[in-house]
């Protein structure tokens, strides 16, 4: 278990309001298990993108680009490309976060053998935390024995109306409960910070897994039953598989008021606010004053609820629900949380069903990754600061600050030639442009992680900290003005993002290479690549949740009535266009789930193409390798997108990645795009045509 960042917790509406790759990858989820008993599958080596940034050699000639963009560009790569066996995907982010991966581990490791680093000092805990990881004989040799403190708390629960203080406590330690709780900027009052709570506590990895039919769904509850079970004994239930059933009942009975995800994304209506005594009358029962108290928050100015209507649900349930039941959920919760940094037999059992059973995982990661995101997770930045110092040109900033302005002009002339928006709205738009605030590299000013203590030898103390500490962060800063210098990503993130509250755009060092950004590249390819990474993130302050918000990041309607159903009326039409791609048989893309992003995509590759049009001038650009420069422009859009899957994590992403499936990110914008019809002579009859009415263009 790696401690939620604490900036991740802070800054916008709910989550990182968009950014352009899911959170999280499978890699991080492996157990701490020995070696692997079968040859991992290894990738390709890395890919090399030629004198003008495509890898020519990862494009398939035999498919016509006309039909399958994805697979021209990408078609020989696939075949030839294996995802590894501790991965659950792989792509051009992979490659790139591969590189980050190993430039980290090079300086923890050296941060690791200095025998005289002060104490205190950032290497001294940056080392310590690492070796504490690497450390596999300790963990074996303790056990659970770490956890016995906090198991003996749970255990000494008497009555329901201790439960309030107890999810509170866990909550401290990173442990998952029925609630979400989090210290965010308030939606609609953006100059300061409330406490936020959402709906939680499910082991399966959507409310659908626990009711959909098909024998995918059975087996997945089938193998977390299993788990339940196995970690329960592990930790000396007397019952562990009367436990597991009783847990999983009761983590059915809260799905049944889960709300599933594309209403979650609603702005709207998941912003409600309470006063804490307000939340009280919610929720008989169950004292949000004890529990916000038990936070350490009482300090925040309000409640914002996201589901109010859980909470309601939730509260019956604590209710209704045995003390015992609660106690055996709190400890399988627990256990499970810190399972892969205790010994083989609770880390493998966590490997089989978060790995192999959702994931498809061949194997678990090797150990050195494991240790190295256990450091970003609990110091993240402190590690990025590292990163940047060794790996970070401030010439790559300036050339990205002029390409983030080029593609904020792009989309001030955009705004301005829309021709379904009316000229009030238009000027509001542009108001909220002019706000914007763009960050590069790596922050500011570095976070201060002084008060967190590491003690070599003592993993799970140490991860245990990193937790309270990260929970103090987050509700130390109820009361405070917004710190706009922070940063919801690290440095060595290979990802970019959009925060709603905060009106800015971010995009971290580690995204700064090729494919992506490339100084030595064709400008028509890094328009077409990072260009379109930029205008993404762009248009994300305008798609359907972020456009609810105005310049200075509340959440308020900035539209007239009129251009709010032709925005409609376009992105309901985006939404038919994505709920008809099957990415595998049976299973459809929830354009709805998917529309931020895919308007996201559609958006950030017209402005990218626009802010190409106008660096160039209108002069005339060369053919290279056959290719014309708006050829290549769409060569660099369709680079980046290269990803295989596993079909269980693809079945998984389907349902709760708001992002769709690489391939319907390349080829789906370009449907409705004309210029690259014009590109490639698209006509009737070809697989990516569309007729021009069926084409949706909104920024």
């Amino acid at each position: 278990m790696s401690p939620n960042n604490p900036l991740l917790r802070i800054g916008t509406s709910g989550a990182l309001a968009a950014c352009l790759l899911a959170g999280g990858t499978a890699a991080t989820l492996g157990a701490q298990a020995g070696p692997p008993s079968a040859p991992s599958a290894q990738p390709a080596q890395p890919t090399h993108y030629g004198s003008w940034g495509i890898d020519l050699s990862g494009m398939d000639r035999g498919v016509r680009p006309q039909d399958d963009f994805f697979r021209f560009v990408n078609g020989k790569w696939l075949e030839r490309t294996a995802i590894p066996g501790d991965r659950s995907n792989y792509g051009s982010f992979s490659e790139l976060a591969d590189g980050s991966e190993a430039a980290l581990r090079a300086i923890i490791e050296e941060a690791a053998a200095e025998k005289d680093a002060p104490a205190g000092s950032d290497r001294q805990k940056v080392g310590d935390y690492y070796l504490s990881y690497m450390d596999s004989a300790r963990v074996e040799q303790l056990g659970i024995q770490p956890l016995r403190a906090e198991l003996s708390r749970i255990a000494a629960v008497r009555d329901r109306s201790q439960l309030p203080a107890t999810f509170a406590h866990l909550q401290r330690l990173g442990v998952q409960t029925p609630v979400g709780f989090g210290v965010w900027q308030d939606s609609k009052q953006a100059d300061r910070y409330i406490v936020t709570l959402s709906q939680s506590g499910l082991g399966l990895p959507d409310r659908d897994y626990y009711f959909e039919e098909g024998q995918r769904f059975a087996d997945a509850r089938a193998a977390y039953l299993r788990y339940v079970e196995t970690l329960l004994r592990l930790a000396g239930d007397h019952d562990p598989a009367g436990g597991a059933k009783a847990i999983m009942e009761l983590e059915t009975t809260l799905a049944k008021s889960h709300w599933e995800r594309a209403r979650s994304r609603d702005r709207e209506a998941t912003y409600n606010r309470f006063s804490v005594a307000g939340l009280d009358s919610l929720t008989p029962g169950f004292s949000w004053t004890e529990y916000v108290k038990a936070a350490g928050a009482e300090q925040t100015p309000a409640v914002v609820v996201r589901m109010p209507d859980y909470f309601q649900a939730m509260g019956r349930a604590v209710s209704e629900i045995p003390v015992e039941t609660w106690k055996r959920y709190m400890t399988f919760k627990l256990v499970d949380d810190y399972a892969d940094e205790m010994s083989r037999p609770f880390a493998d059992a966590k490997f089989q069903y978060t790995g192999r059973t959702l994931q498809g995982l061949e194997q678990p990661s090797p150990r050195w990754k494991r240790g190295v995101s256990a450091v970003e997770g609990a110091m993240g930045q402190m590690a990025g600061k590292m990163y940047v110092e060794r790996h970070f040109r401030p010439e790559d900033k300036a050339r990205m600050e002029q390409l983030v302005s080029n593609l904020l002009a792009a989309f001030r002339q955009g705004i301005d030639e829309l021709e379904w928006m009316s000229p009030e709205t238009r000027a509001r738009a542009q108001e909220k442009l002019a706000k914007f605030n763009v960050k590069i590299g790596y922050p500011d000013k570095w976070p201060d992680y002084s008060a967190l203590e590491v003690r070599r030898g003592d993993l799970v103390g140490n991860v245990i900290r990193a937790a309270q500490f990260s929970h103090g962060r987050a509700i130390g800063r109820l009361g405070k003005p917004i710190d706009r210098t922070e940063w919801a990503m690290t440095p060595q993130t290979v990802n970019a993002y959009y925060s709603s509250t905060m009106n800015e755009i971010v995009f971290p060092a580690a995204i700064l290479q090729p494919p992506f950004f490339n100084p030595s590249a064709d400008d028509a390819v890094n328009y077409g690549a990072i260009g379109a990474v930029i205008g993404h993130e762009i248009s994300h302050g305008f798609d359907d949740q972020g456009s609810r918000s105005d310049g200075e990041g509340n959440l308020r309607n900035w539209w007239s009535e009129s251009d709010l159903g032709e925005f409609k009326t376009r992105t309901d039409a985006l939404v038919a266009q994505y709920d008809a791609f099957t990415p595998l048989e049976g299973v459809n893309v929830n354009g709805r789930f998917t529309l931020g992003e895919n308007i996201g995509d559609l958006s950030g590759m017209a402005v990218a193409y626009r802010a190409y049009k106008i660096a160039t001038q209108g002069k005339e650009v060369p053919v290279i390798d056959g290719f014309t420069g708006d050829q290549r422009f769409f060569l660099g859009w369709g680079q980046i997108w290269r990803r295989k899957y596993r079909d269980a994590n693809l079945r998984q992403r389907i349902l709760v990645d708001p992002h769709s499936p690489s391939e319907f990110r390349a080829n789906g914008p370009l449907r409705n795009f004309e210029p690259f019809y014009a590109a490639f002579g698209v006509k009737p009859g070809d697989k990516l045509y569309l007729a021009p009415e069926q084409r949706v263009k909104i920024w």
